[in-house]
């Protein structure tokens, strides 16, 4: 009798923590589906269902707690990389950089934590439901998460598809959050076809009337208009690859070389390394411009790979006569700015303004424009409300005071009209597409993701940086420090792209694409109308008090 009470005991446990489980499960495949040292993108269109079964048949709390702990298992295994930005170039203590992972993976956990509450009742209340209220919240949670607080759109569940080509063209169209849209759908539509899978296999003969009309129901309401959409966006998805690769066929070129330094990142600002850093970019820029196929008519350089101020400094000079003028050669790179307001006051000297900037130099040398970065990093690059909540001297004494930009005109270079992103600014979507609005016909990325050292961040950052060329089919050209620098074509193909952590170049020629795309057009309506939408439906659940429809 004992043995067979504790038998029932343990089962009983067993159940308990089965949803438990099943968060778990829903966490650690998020973290295999994602670029990095895995990378297994087809995990990502099955990784929410066993998180959607395990809130099934519990309250909102506690779908809430499952969902946070999912949560914090996908974010801290894909942002470690924050403990290495800390630790090794801010200076922090262990003690100060992994509780900051793990305040920030919290953060973006509740926004999971908040859908597994809502689904769990839409479960409960009408569980066909589920299939369209599943990715209309998720986008709706993502595209406020992408403006909260400035904004963090690191590696949005569609970004984990950035090699699935012949899924991600409806990206021209939504944007990224369109794939991300039917990830979470075809996950929903599995999650309630195993739901009532299950139920018809264990239903006694008593049940069946009832279970018939919710299979039907669930078949014509849900699954099968699931499945019709699903369908159609895979046709598109075929039919644009087609016709995008025929007018980059019969379009013109531009050809452009990429200069990867790999400048340590704790020396890079040092003086004694200026003269250094020059010969090694112009060594490997006279390298790329001697190719068997031909100078390039543009040379890229990243993120202040010129760790100096511009203006009549003779290391600049130095550049002038032993590269730019003499192969007679386009320019872009980085470099910072300053620049002083407001009149000088008795003993006050006037206020010096940063820019993190990006300079095109023409084929004689001089500045043919400027652009200064729009989209700090916070606690990177400034401070946020720094005058309002100081903090302690460790945590912002390694920080920078940059000034933010305003938006520009697109860089003209010979047949190119070139919008420049500096570093993160190639994760907002609204950037790259207002400089595709404004004429630019070549987006170009240059960034610095030495700070992530040896981690999988600089391919999560390549990877949206592909979404930015199919969004507003452009040609992307990246040129990053350490790497990954890449050319990515209108269609999401990484042509060319560099190893990690080695002097590199790398050519190619990109098409000039002059397409006008629906995403371009409106922007991200399709997040806004996911999260208006989700509207109707709390209303229709606020009047529903039944299980099932």
């Amino acid at each position: 009798m004992t043995r067979a009470v504790s038998v029932k005991a343990g089962r009983g446990r067993s159940r308990n923590l089965l949803p438990v489980w099943l968060s778990l499960g829903t966490g650690i495949l998020l973290f295999l589906s994602f670029p990095g040292a895995v990378g297994l993108w087809p995990l990502a269109w099955v990784a929410l269902v066993p998180l959607l079964l395990a809130v099934r048949d519990v309250g909102p709390g506690v779908a809430a707690r499952l969902g946070l702990m999912a949560g914090m298992v996908h974010y801290v295994s894909l942002l470690y990389w924050i403990v290495i930005v800390l630790g090794k170039y801010g200076n922090l203590p262990l003690w100060l950089s992994i509780p900051a992972l793990l305040l920030l993976s919290l953060y973006m956990s509740c926004y999971l934590a908040l859908f597994c509450a809502i689904i769990s009742r839409v479960w409960k209340e009408r569980e066909i439901l589920v299939v369209w209220v599943g990715p209309l919240l998720w986008v709706g949670l993502d595209f406020v998460r992408s403006f909260l607080f400035s904004g963090f759109p690191w590696q949005d569940l569609g970004y984990s598809q950035y090699k699935a080509l012949l899924l991600i063209q409806t990206a021209d169209l939504t944007g990224h959050f369109g794939i991300t849209f039917h990830i979470v759908l075809v996950n929903s539509v599995t999650a309630l076809f195993l739901v009532l899978w299950f139920a018809n296999r264990s239903a006694d003969q008593a049940a069946q009337p009832l279970l018939t009309v919710r299979l039907r129901r669930a078949w014509f309401y849900a699954i099968l208009p699931a499945l019709c959409m699903i369908l159609g966006v895979l046709g598109y998805n075929l039919l644009r690859y087609r016709q995008v690769s025929q007018v980059i066929a019969g379009s013109s070129t531009m050809k452009i070389a990429v200069v990867q330094g790999n400048i340590e990142q704790d020396q890079k600002w040092s003086p004694s390394m200026r003269l250094e850093t020059i010969d090694r970019y112009t060594r490997l820029s006279e390298q790329a411009i001697s190719g068997k196929d031909g100078p390039p008519a543009l040379l890229v350089w990243p993120e202040t790979a010129l760790p100096f101020l511009i203006n009549d400094n003779p290391y600049f000079r130095r550049l002038k006569k032993v590269l730019i003028t003499k192969q007679k050669i386009w320019l872009l790179a980085g470099a910072p700015f300053y620049k002083e307001v407001g009149e000088k006051k008795m003993q006050q000297e006037r206020e010096v303004l940063s820019y993190n900037s990006a300079y095109l130099f023409t084929p004689a040398g001089e500045i043919s424009g400027r652009y200064d970065k729009q989209h700090l990093v916070p606690f990177g690059e400034y401070v946020p409300l720094n005058e309002y909540l100081p903090l302690p001297g460790p945590l912002v004494e390694n920080i920078g005071n940059f000034t933010s930009g305003k938006p520009g005109q697109p860089l003209p270079c010979r047949d190119a009209a070139i919008g420049v992103l500096i570093c993160f600014e190639s994760i907002f979507p609204a950037l790259a597409r207002d400089w595709t609005s404004s004429g630019a016909n070549l987006l170009v990325n240059i960034t610095n993701d030495a700070w992530f050292g040896r981690s999988s961040a600089p391919w999560q950052h390549l990877s949206m940086s592909v979404f930015r060329a199919v969004e507003n089919r452009r040609s992307l050209v990246r040129s990053a420090n350490t790497g990954v620098s890449a050319a990515v074509d209108p269609l999401g193909r990484i042509v060319a792209a560099s190893p990690l952590f080695q002097p590199f170049y790398l050519k190619a020629n990109v098409p000039l694409l002059h397409t006008q795309t629906i995403f371009v057009s409106f922007g991200h309506y399709f997040g806004l109308l996911c999260l208006l939408a989700c509207i109707p439906f709390a209303l229709l659940l606020r009047k529903s008090g039944h299980n099932g429809m």
